[in-house]
C-alpha cells in the first residue's frame, strides 16, 4: 500500500460524511498516473504555488494601489489569509483540508492588476464581460503551464469558479471557500484602511464591533466560530442570521467609508485609463504580445488574447509597459 492510499484510507475513516474524499474525487481533465505519495488534492496544493500565476499574486493590489509599506495586503496574503480562515474551518468540520487549501490558493489567480477596478475596466472592454472569477478557471485550465493549464482536479476547479458570483459550489469545501474569502477581505480590508488612515476605529458602528469584536483578531475569531457552529448539522456551511447580518452591515460600511471613498480609491481612474490604452494598442499591435498569446489571438481572436495578457500583469509590470508604449524615452548621444 502506497503512502498516498493509506492517507485516503484515514481521510474515508476520519472525515465527515459530507466531506469530499481523494479517493472519490471526479478526476482531471487529462488523466495522469497517481502520485505515491500525494493525494489528487494535495497534488492540486503543489501546482497552484509552483505556477506563475501564483508568484504574482505578491504584486497584485488588494484594495490600496501599489501601497507605500511594507505591512499592506496584497492580493497574495490575502489568499494566504483566506486559506488559514478556510483550514481552520474545515478541520473544526471534519471536511477535506487540502481540497479546501488548494481552492483558496486557486481562487484569485485571475485577478487583475490594480484590484477590481483592473476588473471593472476589462469587464467594460470585454464583449462577453470580465469576471476574476472565470478568469481564474481559465488560468488554471488554458494559460498555465504553457497553454496546457496545471490540469486540476474537477473538484477545486468548481471550487475556484464558484467562490464568487450566482453559482453555488458543488462541495462543502467550496463553500468554505465563498465565506471564508468574504471573512478575510473585509476584516483585513478594515485593518488596511485604518493604517493608510482611511477611517479610524471609532467610524466602526458601535453595534457591529459590539457584535463581531473590536480588533482584527476579534472579528476573525468571532466570524470563524461561529461558521463552525452554526455548520455542524452538515447541511451547509454558513454563519447565523445574527452574524450573517452583521457581516453584510460590516460590507456596506467599507463600500460607504473605503471601496467608494474618493480618497482610498481617487487613482483608479488613472490606472483604468493605462490598462484602457495598453487594451487598445496591443489589439492594434498583435506583434506585440508574447508567443503564447499571440497563439490565443490566431485561436480565439484578438480581445481574448489581450484580456489575459493584461489580466495577468502585476501593477508594476502594468505601469512598465505603459511607459515603454507610451512614454517618450530620452534621446542619448554617445
Amino acid at each position: 500500500m502506497t503512502i498516498r492510499e493509506e492517507a485516503e484510507q484515514r481521510e474515508a475513516a476520519f472525515l465527515a460524511p459530507n466531506a469530499t474524499l481523494a479517493a472519490q474525487s471526479r478526476g482531471r481533465e487529462r488523466d495522469i498516473p497517481p502520485c505515491d505519495i500525494r493525494t489528487c488534492f494535495q497534488r492540486d496544493v503543489d501546482r497552484i504555488v509552483h505556477s506563475k500565476s501564483f508568484r504574482r499574486l505578491k504584486h497584485k493590489t488588494q484594495v490600496f494601489l501599489q501601497p507605500e509599506g511594507d505591512h499592506y495586503r496584497t492580493r497574495m496574503t490575502h489568499t494566504l489569509e483566506v486559506m488559514r480562515i478556510a483550514r481552520t474551518i474545515a478541520r473544526a468540520l471534519r471536511l477535506n483540508e487540502d481540497l479546501t487549501e488548494a481552492m483558496a490558493f486557486g481562487h484569485d489567480l485571475g485577478h487583475t492588476p490594480f484590484g477590481h477596478a483592473g476588473e471593472r475596466i476589462l469587464n467594460q472592454l470585454m464583449p462577453d464581460g470580465f469576471q476574476h472569477n472565470v478568469q481564474s478557471l481559465r488560468v488554471v485550465e488554458r494559460l498555465e503551464n504553457g497553454g496546457e493549464g496545471l490540469n486540476l482536479t474537477w473538484e477545486v476547479r468548481d471550487g475556484i469558479l464558484c467562490h464568487t458570483g450566482g453559482q453555488p459550489p458543488a462541495t462543502p469545501e467550496g463553500e468554505i471557500i465563498r465565506l471564508a474569502d468574504q471573512i478575510a477581505y473585509i476584516n483585513h480590508d478594515i485593518d488596511d484602511a485604518i493604517r493608510g488612515g482611511i477611517i479610524y476605529q471609532m467610524d466602526i458602528p458601535l453595534e457591529l464591533q459590539q457584535e463581531l469584536g473590536f480588533s482584527h483578531g476579534e472579528r476573525i475569531n468571532t466570524l470563524t466560530t461561529d461558521a463552525i457552529a452554526a455548520s455542524q448539522d452538515g447541511e451547509g456551511v454558513r454563519l447565523s442570521s445574527t452574524r450573517k447580518k452583521a457581516l453584510a452591515d460590516l460590507r456596506a460600511f467599507m463600500f460607504q467609508a473605503v471601496y467608494c471613498n474618493p480618497v482610498a480609491k481617487g487613482e483608479e481612474s488613472k490606472a483604468q485609463a493605462m490598462l484602457e490604452l495598453l487594451f487598445r494598442h496591443y489589439i492594434d499591435h498583435l506583434d506585440e504580445l508574447p508567443g503564447d498569446y499571440y497563439a490565443i489571438a490566431q485561436a480565439e481572436g484578438p480581445e481574448r488574447a489581450v484580456c489575459d495578457y493584461l489580466a495577468g500583469m502585476t501593477d508594476s509590470y502594468a505601469v512598465d509597459r505603459y511607459g515603454d508604449v507610451f512614454i517618450p524615452k530620452a534621446w542619448t548621444v554617445k
